[in-house]
């Protein structure tokens, strides 16, 4: 069988459920060897496999040129010659293929663009510009597709003198055949206005034209650009009022056309212009204005044209913040039309909405709680009116509060039929009350022209706890709550609860679905905005808890028994992870029975893991049990869990392993003990396979100082141990890690088993400080200092530097630690470091040999511990709920939250900021009066700034 055929078969199983692992772990094995890259490439190519075989094809070739193109250095990690071929066949292949591979190989050209090109691919952009012709559009588009995937890179990067070069670069050769290419499509679409195929083809190309227009003009108008503004966004001006029903189908309902998307990316192009070129796009901008506007007074009200009428609204909005151009809509006349013939037919639901409510629930719930994000029409609306709330509150108030009399009586007259009456009620008055956009700690300020507490009291109570016209009324009641309750009373959030609790009875899905996010979001609320204590506490859910649990976990079995179907819903398994943390042992009569629960859900879910967010809170939940069970009682749980997590490991299902191991770890570090199903772990975790996924490494890593710490004769061979280390200071990415273990292993393990081995352990940290330091790292070496000092004698420090070359320790610490110290701004990495220093400066090594380096390690240390250097320091506390993102499976290391890991802190009796001043303080002041030296010497040499402020210190 042919690599071709043998890579074919894995990939063709790798999309069945039941061989995908097996299928997975076999491609992990192939994909070390020479020309495996290429052989990916041939799959995606042949028309002879399986559509699904060579999108697995294409999805493969992405993630393996992501994790084997380059390292973080640079350097290929796989052969030149393979690098070569690659970069040779990929482009053309792509200008062949159908879409969907297209997506998948234009990100994989994407990554090898971020580190190849310009430099090391000059051929590139000329063998590109070369492709493209007046005739064949076909190639074209291939040709800007494959374009696009590499220029769109530029659009979140910071502004920098390589970009700038880059992007100067790609325009000398792209730009002229670019914009030609523009007016040739232009003239064509003319001729073929008749010509269906010809015209679907063609806005094709003009799609990929207008992505391309944004993506050369994303960082700063080009000169280019600039003089050939009334060409360029003149023929984009055209398309936005273009109609002809051969490129948009009246009778297509959901899927957007390809008109409707060119416009759609027009709206992006024209509001980039709008906001950050206006002084050039100025003169053009009305044109715009009012293109936009006849868009959306004469667009349907289909969903197909639900992304466009949130673009164009999107432009409306940035228009507005520019003064000049507000006062076009800054009077009632102008308003009224505004509310009218836009916002009110663009927030009132539709049928189509109350379809997706029944028919998708999951969707809806989606699209309307992360409506800030998502491209719907009730999302732009808010936007546009928040903004011109922002520019004249009490106008726009007056003139939808009279909009909201009126749906209110139309309501009132016949609530069965009239019931989306108040649903446009309760959405309008949300916009209108609400100051900003609502996020997901709810909204912080309210218009002082409406009162939200009266409203809740007439409008939403009853719809709480009566019954209601259509259930869309309920969840709008809910969702009031989520939105306004900061604005609410702790009494009426605890008088909300059982209402809420209730709730998780109903046979509605998004009404049960909206009740655990609530009460979820209602658990997670602080005292105030900038206090780390929780409002609600586990006094506050007395009674509640177990049933609260109860009812969540019964809703979650109800999902269905399938991976996917039992892992949609990962708002259920939040709210019980928010129960757990807030309940804390409270109920840990349930712990036994919990675990069992969600080790069943961890099970069946691990045979397709599909939901990030779904797993996340399943451990999180997980980890909130064990880190509120007594110690005595935490190996009996992990001990129940055990079997199930070895299987896991056996399977290498990678997107849960980062996850068990954080758990293994937190149980031994909280029960101290080490049971021998865990100890078998021990020597798997050192393989370097295991160390090769960047998500377990953090994960790994604490499992490994866990064994350390608990039981070092575990590694009675440390030569291992070390190569990880030495596998993890070496990386840019990883040598947090690094530096982590070795404290692990320098502050654990007896120092004469360590003695053989520490000037190796320096050599390697001076490699890297030479070849490839970064501030991060200088900053960990110096608290590396710091716990070495507080372990050891103070010249030890010294020592383990000089013990790699006599008098290198003057370099480093005059060099690095000293120029550094004042700048580290992590309130726990500083007090180490400041209290580390203080110790080294006085021992009698520091003192005698390296005298010279005293004045300014000393000015650094009065520096650093001044009161002017607080104001840049940052606290420790991690904040879950602002954390709205959980990494994707395997790409990055997502922290379990609840169950955190606590830094080695030698001196917890120092608070960081005014324990650290005393300390320092005290210690100097003891070092002055004992060493005459340090009076008449060495503080006349301080800079006479350092003096005053030591002055002050030691006088306070």
């Amino acid at each position: 069988m042919s690599d071709l055929e043998t890579v074919g078969k894995i990939l063709s199983e790798s999309v069945v459920a039941s061989t995908a692992k097996s299928a997975e772990r076999s491609l992990r094995e192939l994909e070390n060897q020479d020309g495996f890259g290429l052989t990916l490439l041939h799959v995606v190519a042949s028309t002879n496999l399986p559509i699904s075989t060579r999108l697995a094809g294409a999805l493969f070739f992405k993630n393996f040129i992501r994790r084997k193109w380059v390292d973080e250095d640079g350097n290929y990690l796989i052969p030149l010659n393979n690098v070569d071929l690659i970069k040779k066949e990929i482009v053309p292949l792509m200008i062949t293929l159908p879409n969907n591979l297209q997506v998948q190989i234009g990100e994989a050209i994407s990554i090898i663009a971020d580190s190849d090109f310009p430099n090391n691919w000059p051929t590139l952009l000329n063998d590109l510009t070369s492709r493209l012709s007046a005739d064949d559009m076909v190639t074209n588009k291939g040709v800007l597709t494959v374009a696009h995937s590499i220029f769109k890179r530029w659009r979140p990067l910071f502004r920098s003198d390589e970009l700038f070069l880059e992007i100067k670069l790609v325009l000398d050769t792209f730009a002229i055949p670019f914009l030609n290419l523009l007016k040739t499509v232009d003239e064509k679409i003319k001729e073929n206005r008749n010509n269906a195929a010809a015209l679907s083809l063609l806005f094709d190309v003009l799609l990929v034209l207008t992505k391309l227009y944004y993506d050369l003009n994303c960082q700063d108008i080009p000169e280019f650009f600039e003089d050939n503004i009334n060409v360029g966004m003149g023929i984009l001006h055209g398309y936005l009022e273009y109609t002809n029903p051969l490129v948009d189908d009246p009778d297509e309902t959901d899927e957007a056309s390809i008109l409707a998307k060119v416009k759609s990316s027009i709206q992006e192009l024209v509001q980039l212009y709008a906001t950050r070129y206006e002084d050039v796009f100025g003169p053009m901008l009305s044109e715009f204005i009012q293109s936009t506007w006849n868009l959306l007074t004469s667009i349907s009200t289909q969903p197909k044209y639900d992304i466009l009428v949130s673009k164009s609204l999107s432009f409306l909005t940035a228009v507005t913040r520019i003064p000049k151009y507000f006062e076009i809509f800054n009077n009632e006349t102008a308003m009224n039309n505004i509310t009218e013939q836009i916002i009110l037919p663009n927030i009132t639901l539709r049928e189509a909405d109350v379809e997706l409510f029944e028919d998708d629930p999951i969707e809806y719930i989606r699209r309307d709680l992360e409506g800030a994000d998502a491209e719907t029409r009730r999302s732009g609306c808010n936007h546009f009116l928040q903004e011109l709330k922002d520019k004249n509150e009490p106008l726009i108030t007056n003139i939808l509060l009279a909009h909201l009399k009126g749906f209110f009586e139309q309501y009132r007259m016949n609530p069965k039929e009239n019931w989306k009456y108040k649903d446009l009620c309760i959405y309008l008055f949300t916009a209108i009350a609400a100051k900003g956009s609502v996020t997901s700690i709810g909204v912080s300020a309210t218009n002082p022209l409406v009162d939200v507490i009266d409203f809740f009291n007439r409008e939403i109570t009853p719809d709480l706890t009566n019954d209601v016209p259509h259930p869309i009324l309920r969840v709008d009641a809910v969702k009031y709550v989520y939105v306004f309750r900061n604005q609410l009373s702790k009494q009426q959030l605890i008088d909300i609860m059982p209402v809420l609790a209730k709730l998780l009875n109903s046979d509605e899905y998004i009404e049960y679905t909206y009740a655990a996010i609530v009460i979820e979001r209602i658990l997670s609320m602080r005292e105030s905005i900038n206090s780390t204590k929780l409002l609600f506490t586990k006094a506050d859910l007395a009674g509640s808890s177990e049933i609260l649990l109860s009812n969540l976990f019964a809703l979650i079995s109800k999902q269905g028994t399938t991976p996917e179907k039992l892992a949609e819903n990962e708002f259920l398994m939040k709210a019980i992870y928010r129960v757990l943390q807030t309940s804390e042992e409270t109920v840990q009569n349930m712990f036994p029975q919990l675990i069992s629960q969600l080790i069943t859900i961890v099970n069946i879910i691990s045979k397709n893991p599909s939901n990030p967010r779904f797993t996340h809170y399943t451990f999180e939940s997980i980890g909130s049990i064990i880190g509120n069970c007594p110690s005595t009682g935490v190996m009996q749980l992990i001990e129940s869990m055990m079997p199930i997590y070895l299987s896991i490991l056996s399977e290498d299902i990678q997107e849960f392993i980062p996850y068990i191991f954080q758990i293994i770890a937190f149980a031994i570090e909280r029960s101290g003990t080490i049971s021998d199903s865990i100890k078998q772990l021990a020597q798997p975790i050192l393989s370097p396979t295991v160390w090769e996924l960047k998500g377990n490494i953090p994960a790994v890593t604490r499992l490994l100082k866990a064994f350390i710490k608990t039981d070092p004769s575990i590694f009675p061979d440390l030569v291992p141990v070390l190569g990880v280390f030495q596998r993890l200071i070496a990386s840019k990415i990883h040598d947090l890690q690094g530096f982590e273990l070795l404290e692990c292993i320098m502050l654990t393990i007896d120092v004469n088993i360590l003695q053989p081995y520490i000037k190796q352990i320096a050599v390697l940290i001076l490699q890297r400080l030479q070849n490839s330091r970064t501030d991060k790292f200088v900053k960990k070496l110096i608290v590396l200092f710091g716990l070495l000092a507080f372990k050891y004698e103070s010249d030890f420090v010294v020592e383990f530097i000089d013990e790699v070359q006599v008098g290198l320790f003057s370099q480093i610490w005059g060099n690095f630690v000293v120029t550094t110290l004042p700048k580290i701004g992590n309130l726990f990495d500083r007090k180490i470091a400041l209290l580390g220093a203080t110790i080294i400066i006085k021992g009698n090594l520091f003192m005698n040999k390296y005298s010279n380096l005293v004045p300014q390690t000393l000015a650094a240390i009065v520096e650093s511990t001044s009161s002017e250097s607080i104001a840049n320091m940052k606290s420790d506390f991690f904040d879950i709920d602002n954390i709205e993102e959980i990494s994707t499976f395997g790409s990055s290391f997502s922290r379990l939250f609840s169950i955190p890991e606590k830094p080695y802190d030698p001196a917890p009796e120092v608070d960081p900021i005014n324990g650290v001043r005393v300390y320092v303080s005290k210690s100097l002041l003891e070092l002055i009066q004992s060493n005459n030296v340090f009076s008449s010497t060495i503080i006349p040499q301080l800079p006479n700034d350092i003096q005053l402020k030591l002055n002050q210190l030691i006088s306070n």
